[in-house]
């Protein structure tokens, strides 16, 4: 090798390009802080007045703990002490809120490692992340006031329709009409619309909690519940997933469901293990290329009394758990609805 590329020009860095280590503090726009072992700032970056309003040496050799604010700060110390104790190389990294020079607390993130300075000192990387904190806080905002409104209009429709079901079921006892049967079919729709509004307005929370779900057990479960008729179903998984145990159940029971629903009553349904995680599928007429990426779609349908919501839930719930959903061909022609997962196992 001589160093040139086929254009002619050396590979090698020019020196006069680099740039000294004692500049990129200046030019960071992420706040550097060094803290000796108890927690006290040696030394702050310039970027400490864009993000917290202070001059540069205003806050050296004050503890750093009393900046952060009250509801945090136990938190972000004990982090602090995990990385000065610990005699593996660990990073921390926490989010929490730190005193302005006005006062008020901005939300910020701070990452830090077991490796010291040669003088035995502590380098800590931190960013400002308020503005992703007032956008996360404004879509908990909007998500507690839609599953507000969506109970408050559930509630609103049950009422009218129980009253309906009460009256069809006194009508039934006093005629026989063949009528009858198509307003007890309209009714058990009006009740499907209703569940899967409740169902929309919830299901696309983040889970924060998990537990290990074994996949075939569940999926037995969510067979005993849905209206299979002579359908079967086949497990070939032993695999156990990091989940949501009732938001699981209802992606499976919407899975299912839909394989039903659209492949016919005696329709197999096969829910096995992948290498990045599990599938559903089913041996009936399957999904054409063209319609595989509408199926997801909130209202859309092929069926003539479909909701259009089963396969919009389903998805909302893989997203909600931070795994990936995706349609493609069965292993016999069908539907095959593949979720990556992030984490599992066999």
């Amino acid at each position: 090798m001589d160093g040139k590329d086929r254009g002619g020009s050396t590979s090698s860095p020019d020196p006069k390009a680099r740039v000294p280590l004692d500049v990129l503090p200046l030019h960071s726009t992420n706040l550097l802080t060094v803290l000796n072992e108890n927690g006290v700032i040696q030394y702050e970056s310039p970027s400490i007045e864009r993000i917290y309003g202070y001059q540069q040496e205003a806050l050296v050799g004050e503890q750093v703990a009393k900046y952060f604010h009250p509801d945090d700060r136990d938190e972000v110390s004990t982090a602090f002490q995990s990385i000065v104790t610990s005699e593996e190389y660990v990073v921390e990294a926490v989010e929490y809120r730190h005193k302005q020079a006005d006062g008020t607390y901005t939300w910020v993130e701070s990452v830090a490692s077991t490796d010291p300075t040669p003088d035995g000192n502590y380098v800590v990387n931190t960013r400002d992340i308020s503005a992703r904190k007032e956008r996360e806080r404004q879509l908990k905002n909007t998500n507690e006031r839609l599953e507000e409104f969506a109970s408050i209009v559930s509630h609103d429709l049950r009422n009218p329709l129980n009253v309906a079901q009460g009256r069809l079921q006194l009508a039934n006892e006093d005629c026989e009409c063949d009528h009858l049967a198509d307003v007890a079919n309209a009714h058990e729709r009006m009740e499907t619309l209703i569940e899967n509004l409740l169902t929309l307005s919830r299901v696309g929370k983040q889970v924060s909690e998990t537990e290990s779900v074994g996949l075939a057990g569940l999926a037995e479960v969510c067979w005993q519940t849905v209206a299979t008729a002579d359908a079967t179903l086949v497990t070939e998984t032993e695999q156990h997933l990091q989940a949501d145990r009732s938001r699981l159940r209802q992606l499976l029971e919407n899975l299912i469901r839909n394989a039903i629903d659209h492949a016919g009553a005696d329709v197999t349904v096969t829910v096995g293990a992948t290498e990045t995680g599990f599938y559903v599928e089913d041996d009936g007429p399957g999904v054409s290329i063209e319609e595989r990426d509408d199926v997801f779609e909130t209202g859309y349908s092929t069926a003539h009394d479909g909701t259009g919501l089963g396969l919009s839930i389903v998805k909302q719930i893989a997203e909600a758990h931070g795994w990936v959903i995706h349609l493609t061909d069965g292993t016999h022609g069908g539907a095959r609805f593949e979720v990556s997962t992030s984490e599992f196992t066999q």
